[in-house]
């Protein structure tokens, strides 16, 4: 769709025609306005560089046929036939069932941005000063016989949710990430380094090419090692890949029926148990600096995390993990009315840190390390079994030998089997949390800030021929 088909309409002009064309008992109108400008480079040069503009159009229909509520969404791109798009809506809710979770719609809602704004966007200028650091990065690097390929990418997407219950809420998210490949000539040797951000103001092109140059001559020397448990320092993104996994299986209704990790033996979930004799603690938070995101829930689909019933209903602070004490799960309304308990949405960030966020850098902990290994990410993670939450993934980029204190070369790749909630229980010592950028996950979640953890067993099953 083109740019200018997409403006033919305004987004809350779209929201308001759909409402006013539904003959549902209820209706719901989502229009996310999408903008993008990215780069892409590989071997010390700019391969592309591009801007576009999308828009997603959903509608919720609520229909009570007398045996309950039933919801149906349909989703187009670009500037659909409202018509045609609510018709849709509304017979995909008649031919649904009786809605589990349904729930008076939100009403009030506080708080939502500027309704009448017109979208925010991003443009190529967001690289104003990060595309010269680049350029200038990659003389460095020919000069010093490395190769760089990687990619930025900025995203800005407003959300307007409109209901026939008076909701017009509107939010904007920015989201940018860079990642940075860094090779041998002869590409026996590959690292890697990303980092997270909001506008690209804050990313030092510089710090990510020297811990490139860093990690490759840490990489001159290979040593074999074979399967075991390790002493392993997990620096944050690897933290991220895990916990961000923990966080998406910490669902209310799956653990009350007997189905994760979180469910308790003889029935209910395992909050208010420990996890961890660390003081860790496991948070969301809408307003977490350079971690902001959405402060009320908007969804087109329902699930065990969130309900269409619930849209608009505000996102606030909320504690997963308070001292290494399990506190809440994710949880719709309707469950928790079911279960007695407090509803607990989806926030879209996460935060690991142990008390006040303080702790020593990475570096710090590598100092202290007499033997053990350097992880630099995780790759192609997988769950193995849900009861224990048995992940099982890879290790890429750079696992690195450390011994009395200083990294001697880098080792072979190696296949890992680990829970990330036995982990929390086995950490040794707890760095401090800064923002990072996970690897396997950043397609779908990016505002993360984690600690490095040191963990003295961690299981690495096998050698990985990965490279």
């Amino acid at each position: 769709m083109s740019l200018a088909a997409t403006q033919q309409i305004s987004a809350q002009d779209m929201a308001e025609q759909a409402l006013s064309l539904s003959k549902a008992d209820d209706c719901m109108v989502v229009v996310t306005e999408r903008s993008e400008a990215n780069l892409r480079w590989a071997s010390n040069s700019l391969t592309t560089n591009g801007a576009m503009r999308s828009r997603q159009v959903a509608v919720v229909s609520i229909v009570d046929g007398g045996s309950g509520a039933a919801s149906g969404t349909v989703s187009r791109s670009g500037s659909p036939d409202l018509a045609e798009l609510v018709a849709a809506s509304e017979q995909a809710a008649r031919d649904a069932g009786p809605a589990e979770d349904a729930m008076p719609l939100i009403s009030e809602a506080s708080g939502g941005g500027d309704w009448s704004a017109p979208p925010a966007e991003t443009s190529i200028d967001v690289y104003s000063t990060f595309a010269p650091e680049l350029g200038s990065a990659f003389g460095d690097a020919a000069a010093g016989g490395r190769l760089l390929f990687g990619f930025a990418e900025h995203i800005v997407t407003s959300t307007y949710l409109a209901s026939s219950t008076g909701l017009r809420l509107r939010h904007d998210q920015p989201t940018g990430r860079v990642e940075l490949n860094g090779k041998s000539p002869d590409f026996s040797r590959s690292v890697w380094a990303g980092a997270a951000t909001q506008d690209f103001s804050d990313i030092s092109v510089g710090a990510l090419t020297d811990e490139i140059a860093t990690k490759l001559g840490w990489s001159e020397r290979r040593i074999d090692l074979e399967p075991g448990r390790y002493e392993t320092l997990l620096p944050p993104s690897t933290v991220a890949d895990l916990m961000i996994y923990l966080y998406w299986t910490g669902q209310a209704r799956d653990a009350d029926e007997g189905q994760t990790v979180f469910s308790k033996k003889g029935g209910g979930t395992r909050v208010g148990e420990a996890l961890s004799e660390k003081p860790l603690t496991l948070r969301s938070d809408p307003q977490a600096a350079g971690l902001q995101a959405a402060e009320h829930l908007v969804t087109t689909t329902s699930s065990p995390a969130a309900s269409v019933f619930d849209n608009g209903l505000a996102s606030p602070a909320i504690d997963w993990i308070r001292d290494g004490v399990l506190t809440n799960l994710i949880q719709p309304r309707a469950w928790a009315a079911k279960t007695g308990t407090a509803p607990a949405p989806y926030v879209d960030n996460l935060i690991l840190e142990g008390p006040d966020g303080a702790g020593p850098s990475t570096e710090e902990m590598v100092a202290a390390t007499e033997r053990g290994l350097l992880l630099t990410t995780l790759w192609y993670i997988r769950e193995v079994d849900p009861q224990t939450l048995l992940l099982t993934g890879l290790t890429r980029d750079g696992v690195f030998l450390v011994e009395n204190g200083e990294v001697t070369g880098s080792v072979n790749n190696f296949r890992f089997n680990e829970s990330p909630v036995d982990l929390l229980g086995r950490v040794a010592e707890i760095g401090c949390t800064q923002r990072c950028l996970p690897r396997e996950w950043n397609d779908w979640f990016t505002r993360t800030a984690m600690p490095t953890l040191r963990i003295p067993d961690f299981n690495m099953s096998s050698v990985s021929p990965a490279s």
